[in-house]
């Protein structure tokens, strides 16, 4: 394993970082395979992982509960555990106490080492992070040994990105969305790089677009090349940059476990060549140019009022796209409900961190898979 000095923090990290979004689940549902992800915590552990970062609405409030198991038997002691504040589903200041005492009696812990406030946009900053007083709060619960760094979370442009950064001035580190398909998204390469000048550390979540570049369109497949896997390749682009502290991976299986731990053991800043790089970019743009919704597949919008699973459906919609239209409608039909039943009651769009206008794609997949 390899590790990084975070300049702000002096925090010595590993260059792969577990992310708890995504754990082994039983039968396909929600609810965690608990041996499996307690084994695959371990394991990242004893193999040189030393940040775990999970949160409170993680597989429907289950995962903080699972990491606190895991991190028994001296664990705890091993690694940089991060979790974050709810903001988005905050309705009053006491809330941030109330939630914060049951994460630390759910991770089985006293102190949070990284304590984010989570998916911050301009709506969640405005609207309660300053409306509730959050930061001072949680600077009180720094100043009691509780917390150890403060930072955000993000999902929003970079005018955004750069008002709530300038807007508290003992932010520590910052978590961004990342990857070579979205170097001009929300915060992108600008972002990480103007958060690094600022001083702050860079933490990078959703590497592979929740998975889409794992196994990406063969349109895209085709432009990388065949020396190493997508995964590979994906991670690299990260780890290549010299501001990039931990990449965050949410690893559902202990074969991606295994294998991303391999790929990390490479890892160096300045480790791509020229064109290994502009591969990247070509891939990202082949990559954007056939995507038809930007969902990353984490969930938030669920559960569906009416028993959508939205994220499936945007999935099949991409692949429309990607030259398997046939296969895409096959599934699709075996849905037990589809996207004409959305009812417009736009709920889901409230928490969706890519602000994806969900009930209006919903309606150009309804007359997509009806052709």
């Amino acid at each position: 394993m390899q590790y990084r000095t975070l300049k702000h923090t002096g925090e010595n990290v590993s260059v792969l970082g577990l992310g708890c979004m995504r754990f082994p689940t039983i039968d396909g549902g929600e609810k965690i395979n608990e041996t499996e992800a307690i084994k695959m915590i371990r394991f990242a552990i004893d193999n040189g992982v030393n940040y775990i970062d999970t949160a409170w609405p993680y597989h429907g409030g289950q995962s903080e509960s699972v990491v606190g198991k895991a991190l028994q038997d001296g664990y705890r002691d091993k690694v940089m555990l991060a979790t974050k504040c709810p903001v988005f589903s905050l309705n009053r200041p006491e809330d941030f106490e109330e939630i914060f005492e049951k994460q630390l009696e759910k991770l089985q812990t006293d102190h949070i080492d990284f304590y984010l406030m989570h998916s911050l946009s301009e709506n969640t900053w405005n609207n309660v992070v300053l409306k509730f007083g959050l930061l001072e709060k949680a600077v009180r619960e720094k100043e009691a040994g509780r917390i150890r760094h403060i930072g955000f979370s993000f999902h929003d442009t970079f005018q955004v990105f750069q008002q709530i950064i300038h807007g508290f001035n003992q932010w520590e580190f910052c978590q961004i969305q990342l990857n070579y398909a979205d170097i001009n998204n929300q915060a992108g390469i600008q972002g990480l790089r103007y958060a690094a000048e600022q001083g702050l550390d860079v933490i990078i979540m959703e590497p592979l677009r929740g998975g889409r570049l794992a196994i990406p369109p063969a349109r895209v497949a085709d432009r990388l090349a065949p020396q190493k896997t997508p995964v590979e390749w994906g991670l690299d682009f990260l780890w290549n940059q010299k501001e990039v502290g931990v990449v965050l991976s949410g690893m559902s299986s202990m074969t991606q476990l295994m294998e991303n731990i391999g790929y990390a053991d490479c890892a160096k800043v300045d480790m791509l060549t020229a064109e290994e790089k502009e591969m990247l970019v070509q891939a990202g743009e082949i990559f954007n140019h056939g995507a038809l919704v930007g969902c990353t597949g984490c969930g938030y919008c669920l559960p569906c009022p009416v028993g959508i699973e939205i994220p499936e459906i945007f999935r099949l919609y991409n692949q429309t796209a990607s030259g398997n239209a046939k296969q895409a409608k096959e599934q699709y039909e075996q849905l037990s409900c589809k996207a004409d039943q959305c009812r417009k009651c736009r709920q889901c769009e409230k928490n969706c961190p890519q602000h994806i206008e969900i009930h209006s794609v919903m309606e150009q997949a309804a007359v997509c898979f009806a052709k």
